[in-house]
């Protein structure tokens, strides 16, 4: 279904002289806006680099190349990368310092007042010991609580953890040091100026059933419905998957739900995976396989879900990890795309993806998760053979075909979530 292209160069597109854009004349950098800023001499252009304390320098360019380069790469710059990069770090960790403090804060306050809460529920003649045995299991079994706890995990404890770990490696960092990591922020660098149409579109699709599932809400209990970030959206029952529907005839279901979220953490982080692991996929594989493992990994984490989950379910989570567990294989069997550190982001991911569901496995389905993530790897491993080359697989007609096919199902199927949520009276 694959076909690789039939000259392999010595090194992938992105370990390539021509992966960054053409190099003006003389010396200078490209700041990530696209701007560029020309440097009289070499010591100015590294000076630029020590003192770059908005992390604004993207590239730079040299007499004699005719790209441009990683601050990295710039002879004689070692040392000043190392200086900025340890600057970064310092204030990277004193954000995530912040960061820390604030949810930590509000996780102990919603903490306390679900205790204070289930005391007062808790049987007036009971025991002391009794009524905060009460409370305790109230508290824990909260699902505020544990969206709370995850939102602590990913958006303030995990942060800080890396940025710790950060500053302390690079408190032993020396030049050479610099030079090993080039593979992998040049990986990275080309990669984010990389265009994902499809991915985009993808998001589109989910914002505006999101953006449905909102308005259902103001419609029927007021504006005041958006204030909470841990409100359960308009929708569930009309388009989710909810099993006994399903199972007794209302097949659709199991395409309209992934395009459904619970509240706005949901949706947040859902599109914030979808934009990384989308454009990855897209890059390197080619749409085609976006979205037809999307649609495969959504259909089997949604039949895991309904064999083994009896709430309602919905959320792309099944098709996210699709692709991941797509990207997993599909890399591995193409040892030279992709840097071999990037492939451990990806085993990292998953890791906390497990992580995340033992925590919240009252709310979190697990078994969708599951299900998705084998269905991606066995995708990867039937489609796609084991490769040396260091070049992307090209799409045949038939992987053409079925993509547009893969793509229409998908988008039917957030247009009909959205005239279901919309029929709701």
């Amino acid at each position: 279904m694959t076909q690789a292209a039939h000259e392999a160069p010595e090194a992938p597109v992105w370990a390539r002289a021509d992966a960054f854009p053409k190099a003006p004349d003389g010396w200078g950098w490209l700041d990530f806006k696209g701007k560029i800023h020309p440097s009289e001499s070499v010591d100015t252009l590294i000076t630029a680099i020590r003192n770059d304390s908005d992390a604004g320098v993207n590239l730079v360019w040299m007499p004699g190349r005719d790209h441009m380069i990683l601050p990295e790469e710039l002879p004689g710059a070692a040392d000043a990368v190392l200086v900025t990069r340890k600057r970064h770090a310092s204030a990277h960790r004193l954000d995530a310092i912040g960061n820390l403090r604030w949810f930590g804060s509000l996780l102990a306050g919603l903490a306390a007042y679900m205790l204070y809460q289930g005391w007062c529920f808790s049987p007036s003649v009971a025991a002391p010991a009794e009524r905060i045995a009460f409370a305790l299991h109230a508290m824990l079994s909260s699902m505020s609580i544990g969206i709370s706890l995850l939102m602590f995990l990913v958006f303030a404890f995990i942060p800080w953890y890396q940025s710790r770990k950060r500053l302390r490696e690079l408190a032993h960092w020396t030049p050479e040091d610099v030079a090993a990591t080039v593979p992998m922020l040049r990986f990275e660098t080309w990669l984010d100026s990389q265009k994902s149409p499809v991915t985009k579109a993808g998001l589109g699709l989910i914002v505006l059933v999101a953006l449905t599932q909102m308005f259902g809400d103001v419609k029927t209990t007021g504006l005041a419905s958006l204030m909470s970030l841990f409100h359960n959206w308009n929708g569930v029952t009309a388009a989710g998957l909810v099993k006994d529907l399903y199972l007794h005839g209302e097949w659709w279901r199991l395409f309209t739900a992934p395009f459904l979220h619970g509240n706005v953490v949901h949706f947040l982080m859902n599109a914030a995976a979808l934009l990384y692991l989308g454009k990855r996929l897209e890059v390197f594989a080619r749409w085609p396989h976006l979205c037809l493992v999307f649609l495969f990994a959504i259909c089997v984490g949604g039949q895991a879900s309904a064999r083994f989950v009896g709430a309602p379910s919905v959320g792309i989570s099944g098709g996210l990890m699709g692709w991941l567990g797509f990207l997993l294989v599909f890399e591995a069997l193409h040892g030279r795309l992709v840097p071999h550190k990037a492939n451990r982001r990806l085993i990292a991911g998953t890791l906390l993806t497990g992580l995340i569901g033992l925590i919240g496995y009252r709310f979190i389905d697990n078994a969708a998760h599951l299900g998705g993530l084998i269905a991606g790897m066995l995708y990867a491993l039937i489609v796609f053979p084991k490769s040396s080359s260091p070049n992307r697989p090209n799409s045949t007609v038939i992987d053409l075909l079925a993509g547009i096919a893969a793509g229409g199902i998908l988008t039917l199927a957030a247009l009909a979530a959205i005239v279901k949520i919309l029929a709701i009276r």
